[in-house]
């Protein structure tokens, strides 16, 4: 990648900035989702719904952190996002209804938006010519942090309790994201607020740059919206559902959690592995035949009676999970360009926070308590959604001039 001391320094911090985010995103829920229905006396449908209201905010608030990074700097966004984490981290801690639960939910998904779009769209415009590998990185960094921390989230509810793991989690991270954040800038010559409102001229091997209104007017945008929303759903769906399966085949707490680390193991592996893939063979092959090995996973998991199976076709479907993420970034940039990259793949994130949420935790959660636990219902749904998600993402392209701009003043601006 060359020597580039500060896009490096980006690098680390927006990785390490991310970390505990998503640590409680993909891995918070799904250990401690008994322990909540215990303390809440709600049901399985009550608590996946939490991750609702975690996708909700991150679908609502992506696309403004996307344009106040562009007047605030990236640096600003990061540090009040990891504030905003170990806040709410505090909070959970006295959590004691159902409402304190999804007011935390929607906290933490606030966060996530103002720690990982500043993170992404720093380091895509530190590496412009490695934009696959460089997001797939801060993304592994997201999803991997789960893998690292549910095993550790368990051991510290066994052992020291409920309160004080939130309250040393939240402490940790308030000194950690404050370290990194000094780390993430943008580089000197990256576009600014000013830009013409046109297709701007673009670094050599880097598609000229839409703006917002004309991205939303392509065919293209709203298959990779689309893409999102299913993709999504079926993805983020396995955060809970990957513990309470373990439970119901008979397995303990400990090993239980074994497919929910499985999952995000390689929901952050892959985000690292398919991002540098997706700079050799292109982002919609590689998106399609990941979404395409999630759904068949889907269809085989009531097949799989074993923990270590069970955990094997998990995997498979975090797989999915970190191209989307990782990949995702790279495919808007390609076809949008990267002057309003945060603006852009904020409006398609709002598909993974107004539908995936609600179709994949929350109405799988409330389909099991109506069926009594029927999982194999559940599993042939979400699998249906990553396999028409794989022939969605093969009709997302670079727009055409002539797509993209259909009205008078475009006319002028090609001319």
């Amino acid at each position: 990648m060359g020597n580039n001391a500060g896009g490096f320094s980006a690098l680390i911090g927006g990785s390490a900035g991310v970390f505990l985010v998503g640590a409680f995103i993909f891995g918070f829920p799904g250990v401690m989702g008994s322990y909540w229905q215990d303390l809440f006396h709600a049901g399985r449908g009550a608590i996946g719904q939490s991750l609702f209201f975690v996708l909700a905010a991150a679908g609502i608030f992506m696309f403004f952190v996307g344009r106040w990074q562009e007047r605030f700097g990236a640096r600003r966004m990061l540090t009040i996002g990891v504030v905003l984490c170990a806040l709410d981290t505090f909070f959970i801690a006295a959590a004691s209804n159902l409402v304190m639960l999804y007011m935390w939910a929607f906290v933490m998904g606030v966060a996530s938006c103002f720690v990982l779009m500043p993170a992404l769209t720093s380091v895509q415009r530190w590496f412009p010519a490695r934009r696959g590998l460089v997001s797939g990185i801060v993304n592994f960094v997201f999803g991997f942090s789960a893998a690292v921390m549910s095993p550790f989230f368990a051991y510290m509810l066994q052992t020291i309790g409920y309160v004080l793991m939130s309250v040393i989690l939240g402490i940790a991270g308030l000194a950690g994201g404050l370290v990194a954040a000094r780390f993430v800038e943008m580089p000197p010559a990256a576009p600014a607020a000013g830009l013409p409102q046109g297709p701007v001229a673009a670094p050599a091997g880097m598609p000229r740059s839409l703006t917002v209104r004309q991205s939303v007017r392509t065919a293209s945008f709203w298959f990779l919206w689309t893409t999102w929303a299913l993709q999504g759903a079926a993805s983020i769906a396995m955060v809970t559902l990957s513990t309470q399966y373990g439970l119901a085949l008979g397995f303990d707490l400990a090993s239980a959690v074994i497919v929910l680390t499985a999952f995000n193991v390689t929901n952050g592996l892959s985000r690292l592995v398919m991002g540098w893939l997706s700079d050799l063979v292109g982002r919609r092959l590689t998106m399609s035949a990941s979404f395409l090995a999630a759904g068949c996973a889907y269809l085989l998991l009531p097949y799989a009676g074993g923990i270590w199976s069970t955990a094997g076709l998990a995997a498979v479907i975090g797989c999915g999970f970190g191209t989307l993420f990782a990949v995702s970034a790279a495919l808007t940039s390609d076809c949008f360009g990267l002057a309003h990259f945060g603006a852009i793949f904020g409006l398609v994130f709002t598909a993974y926070g107004s539908l995936a949420g609600i179709l994949g935790p929350g109405l799988s959660g409330y389909l099991l308590d109506a069926t009594g636990g029927k999982f194999s219902l559940v599993f042939g749904y979400l699998g249906i959604f990553s396999v028409v998600a794989s022939v969605l993402v093969w009709f997302v392209r670079r727009p055409s001039l002539n797509e993209s701009f259909q009205g008078p003043s475009e006319e002028r601006v090609r001319s």
